[in-house]
């Protein structure tokens, strides 16, 4: 005896035994934004953008790197018909830099050496040490002109974060939504199980009830078709929720352990929400889609005032100072330059301005008229930013309102079926009428939990719009993000 009820024990218990061994990952909602923000690829992706930028403002620094040039050459001739020959050497190095203010200075050291037959001296050397600078006077003068590709680049890296930032908003509020509907479905599929152990609890007693006389035969096809139509509807929940694990699992990277049953943690919130329509749409003014496009525009007047510049005439400044030597022996040659009394110098200025200058004109309105064109998206966004925050203060409204209803609405849906239940246990409803006030009771439960994710997602979509989702969760982005990045790219 004590040996069958240990069987039946064993018996009863595996099932048991081998569900807890497969226990669902508990995941809470902050650990999916977490890991989203951390592991999602296309917020991975979109950061390698600001990093590229990073590379493109510290290669146009390098104008600023000193430029070293070493130029050699020797000739040998024998010209017929000048009756002339002769051999020349040349070794000549410099060291030139570029300053902000546009111009550059250079310092060289030339050498030659001439052997020939009609040069007086026909064997000699001459050097020269000398110092040169180059000073721009109207066009392309200034810092400003100079570091163009640098703050070009350097307000591309700005807008880049921006966007990141955007990317990174919309992907933390999908994941709130994708985390919520989760719940919205494992809840879906427990109504769908309850309702099949109903309808299984009314075909059995059913059955009894026919095989006792007290019912007709036929009133087992309603009870037997309850039961079929709950099934099926129970396997569409089931895929449902398969679905939307891996759905979440995608979006949070956990590709991991596929397969492996995922369960939420966190209750969708039900406390009301209040919100002052002025403070939201400010909010919504500063999203990170409004200061990209500011971004753009603060780049694209950089640009205008570039090419307006672009417009003035050419006036360059010249001026280069030598010390020269020659002789047919190298060092008394060099001696002679160190005595500075061969000097060479000159200054002056060179003048250069197109008729017309149509092509300089032209870039500079059109780079106006690019301006002006994102004046107005900003305007068109900021308007719209606007709508949103009130459709979305709206949705708060409307969604924490349907709570209410939905609740009162479960709740009777709740008492009609058990007065239902009890009619037909007393012979004065039939099977049929319990089946459809079951399933109107079903319905009202989904209502419910579709109003409470509801208001859930309405909170999300709310804190979207105005741009403060990514604080509220703990999320900010720096610009040391992408640098990182970018130094790790070695």
């Amino acid at each position: 005896m004590r040996f069958a009820m240990l069987l039946s024990f064993i018996i009863v218990a595996l099932p048991i035994l081998a569900y807890s061994s497969e226990v669902p990952l508990q995941l809470t909602l902050n650990e999916a934004i977490r890991m989203a923000a951390e592991k999602n690829l296309d917020v991975r992706a979109e950061l390698y953008n600001p990093a590229q930028y990073e590379a493109d403002i510290n290669r146009y620094r390098a104008i600023y790197d000193p430029l070293f040039y070493l130029q050699t050459s020797y000739t040998d001739s024998n010209a017929v018909m000048f009756n002339s020959s002769g051999q020349t050497f040349t070794l000549n190095s410099s060291l030139s830099k570029l300053f902000w203010t546009g111009g550059s200075a250079a310092i060289t050291f030339n050498n030659g050496y001439i052997n020939s037959n009609v040069a007086i001296p026909s064997n000699s050397w001459q050097t020269g040490l000398g110092v040169s600078i180059s000073q721009p006077l109207l066009k392309n003068m200034g810092r400003e002109a100079t570091e163009i590709a640098i703050n070009v680049s350097r307000f591309s890296k700005f807008a880049s974060l921006e966007r990141f930032n955007s990317i990174l908003l919309s992907t933390v509020a999908q994941v709130r939504t994708e985390y919520f509907k989760l719940y919205s479905l494992r809840e879906q599929r427990n109504v769908k199980k309850v309702s099949l152990e109903l309808a299984q609890k009314i075909l059995s007693e059913t059955q009894a009830r026919i095989k006792a006389g007290v019912l007709p035969a036929m009133d087992v096809f309603n009870a037997e078709f309850g039961v079929a139509t709950r099934e099926k509807e129970l396997i569409d929940a089931e895929l449902a929720v398969n679905n939307q694990i891996d759905v979440l699992r995608l979006l949070l990277q956990m590709n991991d352990k596929k397969g492996e049953d995922l369960q939420t943690v966190d209750l969708p919130p039900r406390d009301r929400f209040v919100v002052i329509e002025s403070e939201a749409i400010q909010k919504a003014l500063n999203r990170p889609d409004i200061r990209e496009q500011k971004r753009n525009l603060e780049l694209s007047e950089l640009q205008a005032r570039n090419l307006r510049q672009k417009i003035r005439p050419d006036l360059t400044l010249m001026a280069s100072a030598q010390l020269t030597g020659q002789d047919s022996a190298y060092q008394r040659n060099f001696d002679k330059v160190l005595t500075f009394d061969y000097p060479v110098w000159s200054i002056g200025l060179n003048f250069s301005y197109p008729l017309g200058n149509g092509e300089a004109e032209n870039d500079y309105r059109k780079s106006r008229l690019k301006t002006e064109q994102i004046s107005l998206q900003i305007r068109s966004l900021e308007e719209t930013a606007a709508n949103e925050a009130r459709a979305a203060i709206r949705g708060i409204e409307a969604g924490y309102k349907q709570i209410e209803v939905t609740d009162r609405g479960a709740k009777f849906a709740e008492e009609r079926l058990r007065s239902f239940i009890r009619k037909n246990e007393v012979g004065l409803a039939t099977s049929k009428d319990v089946l459809d006030v079951e399933n109107d009771s079903d319905v009202a439960k989904s209502n419910q939990i579709n109003a409470v994710v509801g208001y859930a997602n309405a909170l999300t979509r709310y804190w979207q719009v105005t741009g403060e989702l990514l604080e509220r969760e703990g999320i900010r982005v720096v610009e040391g993000d992408a640098d990182k990045l970018y130094s790790n790219s070695r």
